[in-house]
């Protein structure tokens, strides 16, 4: 097979862009020829160009799908960047209103992130220090990874920062050929539903939320789809809500008047 054109990547590119907003400068090139060599290879096309036409072809969803699948990165574990789920719970502790509390994981991928903060929220009602009308919504643009979330099982490993104790009361362990493997409870996944979403185009009537992560997504947009998808994420945030970013993302792009509490969590403006 011929290597990757820059006339074909860009297409790529503008598909990709168009179509979800992920934005890929020359030095990704390599990448994308990479990731999309060995599924060429596999459903029989003969070259670059040829599996494009296949992405530009509206009837094909599905491999489109798989294409936005393989250029996106899903890596991810639960707790991660624990300093936000401590100042979660912090923040919760401080409520005098224990009434309804929605949350949004705005880029849920496999659901770790909204797993990892229903233990959370799930511990502290048990403790009475939460009520118990919570619920979390994950969303994300791959429907792969949401069927694999729906599911709640997970790869062990993915789950090494758990405490034993929160093992033991959240999740169910494999046996036999599923050794190795954990299912999350189902009082636990009662609280938790997911669904696909475009981050990039207009999701009005959803929220308002309470508390919102929207980290480790924003690398793939340019600048002016980061502000405008940041905003219309923060508009259906509370007044006085969390907002949480992957720590390593910078400065968050908005509009939105945010006050910085730690790297990556911020409370919007009353």
């Amino acid at each position: 097979m011929q290597a990757l054109s820059d006339d074909t990547f860009r297409r790529v590119s503008e598909i990709m862009y168009e179509a979800i907003g992920l934005s890929f400068s020359q030095s990704k090139k390599p990448l994308i020829s990479s990731r999309l060599a060995s599924r060429i290879h596999k459903i029989g096309l003969p070259s670059f160009e040829a599996y494009v036409d296949l992405l530009e072809d509206h009837n094909q969803a599905a491999e489109f799908q798989m294409a936005v699948d393989l250029l996106t990165t899903n890596e991810t574990y639960f707790f991660r960047e624990p300093k936000h789920y401590e100042l979660l719970e912090q923040d919760l502790l401080r409520r005098k209103d224990r009434g309804p509390l929605a949350v949004w994981s705005a880029a849920s991928s496999f659901g770790d992130e909204a797993y990892s903060t229903a233990m959370l929220l799930s511990d502290m009602q048990r403790k009475g220090q939460l009520g118990p009308d919570w619920s979390i919504l994950g969303t994300d643009i791959s429907h792969r990874v949401l069927l694999s979330a729906a599911e709640g099982i997970y790869p062990q490993d993915r789950l090494r920062h758990v405490p034993q104790e929160q093992m033991h009361r959240y999740c169910l362990q494999g046996e036999g050929p599923a050794t190795g493997q954990v299912m999350m409870q189902e009082s636990l996944r009662a609280h938790v539903r997911f669904g696909q979403l475009n981050l990039t185009k207009s999701f009005e009537g959803l929220g308002p939320f309470d508390v919102i992560f929207l980290r480790n997504v924003l690398i793939y947009f340019d600048t002016p789809t980061k502000i405008a998808v940041v905003d219309r994420v923060l508009a259906t945030l509370r007044p006085g809500g969390l907002f949480f970013m992957g720590t390593a993302e910078g400065r968050v792009p908005c509009k939105t008047r945010l006050e910085a509490l730690i790297p990556g969590a911020y409370r919007k403006a009353a």
